[in-house]
């Protein structure tokens, strides 16, 4: 039995959430048995029943677009919650018209629902989230902090303490008597041996320990001594050169448990699942809406060269099985005995091939690739096999990038490493946005990355 994985800024997120959405949810149902009393001097039953699914659906749907996240600004905060609002409204737009029912509303109530919804909704989100950054800031002056280590890892954690702005940190504790712990960057409070001493004279209230996998056996004794003192312990594992994969921290059976590498479908199966789905849907759609330029181009590709339309080529896909991607031929046929990257000038490419890859348009078959689950919109490029097998031992955990199903576009294509990888180093830059792409993977992100995309086809890298 796992326990589920929660920590004290997760919890008060939640709360900071669930406050706003309950009052901004509150505000908004009010409103529509308002305007249905006043027109009909009840709230009929179908109004009921579409108050029933705006409270239900505006739970994941806000929480998708990550709606009452305390660290947005006002306008950003009042972005994401017309996001949120606008996503629900579709959603029960999309309910109402497969149930063939929108002839039980007034369309004028749900006109006024709809923007008066947002208005009310905007301006109790102003005073909420003002006594929720005012609570945040006093929250933040109680948790003076010092930094135990002299790692790289205590210097970056530093840094992104300083950067937020969150927690007053007061300086770092050497844990060694390197020269790079007194660079200035943070103060040295003093040496180990001093941090009782430190934590009383300025007060500490949090001390973060990030030592050195070689340091790991002082961890307990600098517990120990911290135990009897109204501090708070968080311990920051510094692991060194070992790439982490969506790593996490839960209980198994009440036992602390660290995941250094875990797949998305494993940690997050729900959300994982919801993107199959709306993997599929989008790529229907798609397919539909693209009809008539795939038909197009599977002419053109035909007239350029004998040869067939598409081109099957084996890669490996989710957990590294081997799918066989779907692509419009854009080379003349040739032996593939030996896969070779395409470059500049390449003489193997047709004339309509150099348009279509250009464009990428050669890549909307892997659509159906979608459709048969074996791909996703949005995720690592797969490479072709023969490439793997080659790069696999060379470039440090290139095989991680297989624990998500791979993607017709992906982080690495929108941030410019796309293209011919002649060297090794721009295969790893282009591994290493992969995996932070796993690392940092959401629906929101997914979103990005594909409004990105039509940007990044006008790339330079592309033959």
């Amino acid at each position: 039995m796992i326990a589920p994985r929660t920590n004290p800024a997760t919890n008060r997120h939640g709360l900071t959430f669930w406050g706003q959405w309950l009052c901004g949810i509150t505000l908004v149902s009010g409103l529509l048995c308002y305007l249905a009393i006043d027109r009909f001097g009840e709230v009929p039953a179908e109004y009921r029943l579409l108050l029933a699914l705006t409270v239900l659906g505006s739970v994941p749907a806000y929480m998708l677009l990550r709606v009452y996240h305390k660290r947005y600004s006002y306008p950003a905060g009042l972005l994401h919650l017309a996001a949120g609002w606008s996503t629900l409204l579709a959603g029960l737009a999309v309910i109402v018209h497969l149930s063939q029912s929108a002839g039980l509303f007034a369309s004028e109530i749900v006109l006024q629902w709809a923007l008066l919804g947002f208005v009310t909704q905007a301006a109790a989100y102003l005073p909420l989230h003002y006594f929720a950054m005012l609570h945040a800031r006093k929250l933040s002056r109680e948790r003076t902090a010092v930094i135990v280590g002299s790692s790289v890892r205590a210097y970056e954690l530093a840094e992104r303490l300083h950067a937020s702005n969150r927690i007053p940190l007061v300086g770092m504790v050497a844990s060694t008597f390197d020269e790079q712990t007194r660079d200035g960057r943070f103060p040295v409070l003093g040496n180990l041996p001093d941090l009782r001493a430190i934590t009383e004279r300025h007060g500490v209230r949090r001390v973060y320990i990030a030592v050195t996998l070689e340091e790991m056996a002082r961890i307990e004794q600098l517990y120990l001594g911290l135990l009897d003192m109204s501090v708070d312990v968080v311990w920051i594992p510094d692991f060194g050169a070992m790439p982490l994969l969506n790593q996490s921290i839960a209980q198994i059976e009440r036992l602390p448990a660290i995941y250094l590498n875990e797949a998305p479908r494993s940690s997050h199966p729900a959300a994982v699942f919801s993107k199959g789905v709306i993997d599929q849907i989008v790529a229907l759609l798609a397919v539909l809406a693209l009809s008539p330029l795939l038909i197009a181009t599977a002419i053109a590709v035909k007239l350029s060269s004998p040869g067939p339309v598409l081109f099957r080529q084996p890669r490996h896909g989710w957990n590294g099985e081997v799918i066989h991607i779907l692509k419009f031929r854009s080379m003349r046929v040739h032996d593939d005995s030996e896969v070779r990257q395409a470059t500049r000038h390449d003489d193997r490419v047709t004339g309509v091939g150099r348009f279509i890859r250009r464009t990428s348009i050669d890549e909307l078959p892997q659509l159906f690739n979608v459709l048969r689950g074996e791909m996703s919109l949005v995720g690592p490029r797969p490479h072709a096999v023969t490439h793997n097998r080659y790069y696999c031992d060379k470039i440090l955990a290139y095989m991680a990038r297989h624990r998500i199903k791979p993607g017709i576009t992906g982080l690495a294509q929108v941030t410019g490493h796309r293209g011919e990888t002649e060297t090794l180093e721009k295969m790893q830059r282009r591994v290493e946005q992969d995996l932070a792409y796993i690392n940092n993977w959401s629906l929101l992100l997914d979103m990005k990355i594909l409004v990105k995309t039509p940007f990044a086809l006008f790339s330079r890298n592309i033959y």
